[in-house]
């Protein structure tokens, strides 16, 4: 007999929203997304939300793991995995593709499939491609479920390093030299495409920043001081993402700052300085999250940067048209002007990342920037808004 239509006690409360945090995935960021999910599992308020972790692994498979985020850390050096999470080898999590229809579903081979229950929204802590990029997104429009964050046009621009550059520039926002390098040009004639990052060199100067253009984190990315080390560079990059991006370097302060949307719209948080690590070339992987370099919140600015680099962090969400959060990356130059590296569209929640130390200065708790951004995407239809 159905119970739906049935009276409900007036003891009985309300049903909290149930949160799916999906992590992992297959891109190279995939450690990182596990150690940010670990961050979000233990900050987000239990006494307001249900919770069901869903892990991505790198060959594909949607896994139900443990719900135990002491063990999603860097351990010696090395990040975690949801191959060590999950709650089988072979299990595989469904999420619905009728948008009527909210429940999860986890099947293994043999067995009959199990209902989860429903999901209200999902909060995809997940970096890189196939799942910070518009990808799931995608998926989650067609179930019909919200989600924390930025829909498919944005996620896919902030995942792009050139689209990101070029909607950038239109909105009159000052970027740094850069010059791209599509598959089909090395395909074609690889002397020329190589011709044209030279020719870049010798009008920008050395050091040069080899990166691929769709990947996160520093993964990928090698300063070349000359041309010695330039097909080394390119060979590294295009092991993460065909498409290449070179950048000349610019001189100048690394400054951050976070974008959060509130009730009334976007907020931009304190900045904060990324100061040179004193053991690596740059701001690299192993700097961020391996010897954790400690940035400085807030950024020892005047009023006037303060709030000039929190202005264009929010004309950068909007430009992008992003929902939910973002972090922005600048440079200020020694000519005293902000020029934006890029914006990350699902920032690192991990211990040490700068987006949540930020807003903690900023007076959010990390609880409440999380019960910020679920409510925020729980706000939000799916679809064209």
């Amino acid at each position: 007999m159905s119970t739906e239509n049935l009276p409900q006690s007036p003891e009985q409360p309300p049903r909290k929203p149930r949160v799916a945090v999906v992590f992992g995935g297959r891109s190279s960021e995939h450690g990182i997304s596990v150690v940010t999910a670990g961050a979000v599992l233990k900050a987000i308020d239990r006494t307001k939300y249900d919770v069901l972790p869903i892990g991505i692994t790198q060959d594909g498979r949607w896994a139900l793991t443990a719900d135990e985020p002491e063990r999603m850390a860097i351990v010696d050096r090395r990040p975690p995995s949801v191959d060590a999470l999950a709650e089988s080898a072979e299990g595989g999590v469904i999420l619905p593709v009728d948008p009527a229809n909210r429940e999860v579903v986890y099947s293994e081979p043999g067995s009959v499939p199990k209902a989860l229950g429903e999901v209200d929204v999902v909060f995809p802590v997940l970096h890189g491609p196939y799942g910070e990029d518009g990808t799931l997104q995608g998926l989650l429009e067609l179930s019909g479920v919200p989600y924390v964050g930025s829909g498919v046009l944005a996620s896919a621009v902030g995942q792009d390093k050139e689209y990101m550059k070029r909607v950038f520039t239109s909105f009159g926002l000052k970027v740094g030299p850069y010059v791209v390098i599509r598959p089909r040009e090395w395909e074609r004639d690889e002397a020329a495409a190589r011709k044209k990052i030279v020719d870049f060199a010798g009008e920008h100067g050395w050091p040069l920043f080899v990166k691929p253009s769709r990947a996160g984190s520093s993964i990928g990315i090698t300063k070349v001081d000359d041309l010695s080390g330039l097909d080394e560079a390119i060979a590294e990059a295009q092991r993460h993402d065909p498409k290449i991006l070179i950048e000349a370097a610019l001189r100048g302060r690394e400054i951050e700052c976070g974008v959060l949307e509130f009730e009334d719209g976007p907020r931009a948080s304190v900045p904060a300085e990324i100061p040179s690590p004193e053991a690596h070339a740059y701001y690299d992987f192993e700097a961020k999250y391996i010897d954790s370099t400690p940035g400085i919140v807030p950024a020892p600015l005047t009023p006037e940067e303060t709030a000039e680099v929190q202005r264009l962090a929010v004309d950068a969400f909007e430009a992008a048209s992003c929902e939910g959060l973002v972090r922005a990356d600048f440079f200020l130059t020694e000519d005293g002007e902000f020029v934006i590296n890029e914006i990350n569209t699902m920032p690192g929640f991990t211990p040490i990342s700068m987006y949540p130390k930020m807003w903690q200065e900023s007076g959010v708790s990390y609880p409440e920037l999380i019960d910020r951004l679920v409510r925020a995407a729980l706000r939000r239809s799916t679809g064209l808004r």
